[in-house]
C-alpha cells in the first residue's frame, strides 16, 4: 500500500497560507491595541451635574433619576408584582446609562504623524495580510497565468 501524502489545508480551510494568516493577526491585534491605547475616555458625570438638558434651562442631574429609582426599589420590596415598582426601576437606571453614556467625552491623545502611520500600517496592512490568507492562493495563481496566456496569445 503506498503512502500518500494528504494535503494540508492552509488557512480558513484554503491554501492560503498560515504564515500571512498569523503575520496579519498579530499586526491587527498590535495596531488596535496601539489604537485604543491612544483613546482618552472621560466622563462629565456627577452628582450635581446635569444628565439632560430640556427647555430653557431645565434639567435632570443624576441624583433626581435616583429618587424614583428609590421608590421603585421600595414598592418592588414591598410587593415584587407591583408593575409600578418595576417601572420606576428599570426606567431609571435605564435613564441613568443613557445619561452616563452621553457624557462620556471620547478623545484622541496627542501622537506625532510617525505614531500614527505605524498604527494605521499595522491595523490596515495586517488585515490585508489576514484577508489574502483566506483567499485560494492556488486558484488565484492559475487565474493569473491563465491570464498571462491569454496576453501572449493575442500578440
Amino acid at each position: 500500500m503506498a503512502y500518500q501524502r494528504k494535503h494540508s489545508a492552509g488557512a480558513g480551510g484554503t491554501e492560503g497560507g498560515t504564515g500571512s494568516f498569523i503575520l496579519g493577526l498579530l499586526m491587527m491585534c498590535g495596531g488596535g491595541y496601539m489604537l485604543l491605547q491612544s483613546i482618552t475616555v472621560s466622563s462629565g458625570f456627577g452628582w450635581g451635574r446635569s444628565l439632560y438638558h430640556f427647555g430653557s434651562g431645565g434639567s435632570i442631574t443624576g441624583g433626581m433619576i435616583f429618587i424614583p429609582f428609590i421608590f421603585g426599589i421600595g414598592i418592588i420590596f414591598y410587593n415584587s408584582r407591583n408593575f409600578i415598582g418595576w417601572l420606576l426601576t428599570l426606567g431609571s437606571l435605564t435613564a441613568l446609562i443613557f445619561g452616563v453614556i452621553s457624557n462620556l467625552h471620547v478623545s484622541m491623545r496627542t501622537m506625532s504623524a510617525f505614531d500614527l502611520m505605524v498604527i494605521l500600517v499595522l491595523t490596515v496592512g495586517g488585515l490585508g495580510l489576514f484577508l489574502r490568507s483566506l483567499r485560494n492562493l492556488e486558484n488565484t495563481l492559475d487565474d493569473y497565468n491563465e491570464h498571462q496566456d491569454g496576453k501572449q496569445r493575442r500578440r
